[in-house]
């Protein structure tokens, strides 16, 4: 796939669609090693490096594309390059190598349907909206006029419209979510004043929209597509694949430690990205983050 025109307004998001985009992070990573002189001394560094090109090429072409493939192969070489200059300069068996992903990803759905599973693309501007605005403005006395903008996967009120009305906000957001709940394609509309007042359902779902919720910034109601349906639009693209769900393929990722003394078996039980942190803190015996939540995997720093 070529890159474009250097000038073009996409060109460096194109280089990071191929493996030339860790090719050169990899180079970043190097000349910190050795210009901050890390693994130099006594005391601990700690290095962070992030290959985004499977994330790229994920989005782009799918996780089961042979583009991803190809990537998959090459960043494997990458990290072997890495890892040898690591071992080098410092010593393997001097380092603690972690990997992991910051989020996982649905397949494309024109593969998945080929398997027999049903998924899509969600076309929000091909929903029939007219009875839901119709079915607002009877209760409210205002329709389109209560929306401010959508931008997923929050939609965004009016704030200002229904002050002037004197109409209830927390009401109108369960009547707008109500409406939303009926569209092609969503299985959760949440108002986030339910969100704010602790009145929703424990489930697995609701508790990652409830993690994604910031009073101070976050929009009116957050809306869940169905497992394998999403908006394929990214940073003004069409892309394969986009991931923002609370489904469990969205959240499904690796963690591998590997090297210094860990002992090599394989965890099947549920961990999480947020371990990493205190695993870490534990494992060279500082506390952890002032906001870490997470907890030390035994499995690394000893039961």
């Amino acid at each position: 796939h070529p890159y474009g025109d250097k000038a073009g307004k996409y060109y460096t998001t194109l280089l990071t669609i191929s493996p030339a985009g860790d090719d050169l992070t990899l180079d970043f990573a190097k000349a910190a090693i050795e210009n901050e002189k890390l693994g130099a001394d006594e005391i601990p560094d700690y290095l962070a490096v992030s290959f985004s090109s499977t994330d790229y090429v994920g989005h782009m072409f799918g996780p089961s594309s042979l583009e991803s493939e190809e990537n998959i192969l090459r960043l494997d070489r990458t990290l072997a390059d890495l890892f040898s200059f690591v071992d080098k300069r410092v010593g393997l068996k001097n380092t603690l190598i972690v990997l992991s992903a910051d989020h996982g990803a649905p397949e494309a759905p024109g593969y998945l349907n080929e398997l027999g599973i049903e998924a899509r693309y969600v076309d929000v501007d091909a929903w029939d909206k007219a009875p839901a605005i119709a079915a607002l403005k009877e209760r409210f006395g205002l329709g389109e006029e209560l929306i401010e903008t959508y931008f997923h996967p929050y939609l965004y009120l009016n704030r200002t419209a229904i002050a002037e009305r004197n109409l209830d906000p927390a009401e109108v957001e369960n009547a707008v979510a109500a409406e939303l709940e009926k569209f092609d394609g969503v299985a959760l509309a949440v108002p986030s004043k339910r969100l704010l007042m602790g009145e929703t359902p424990n489930t697995p779902a609701i508790e990652a929209v409830l993690n994604n919720f910031n009073p101070l910034r976050s929009g009116d109601i957050y809306i869940v597509f169905e497992p394998h349906s999403f908006i394929n639009a990214m940073d003004g693209l069409t892309v394969t694949s986009t991931h923002g769900s609370p489904w469990t393929y969205d959240t499904y990722v690796p963690i591998v430690f590997a090297g210094a003394k860990v002992s090599a078996q394989r965890v099947t039980r549920a961990t999480y990205t947020i371990d990493v942190a205190p695993t870490l803190s534990a494992y060279i015996g500082a506390k952890p983050p002032s906001g870490s939540v997470g907890t030390p995997l035994g499995e690394v720093v000893g039961r």
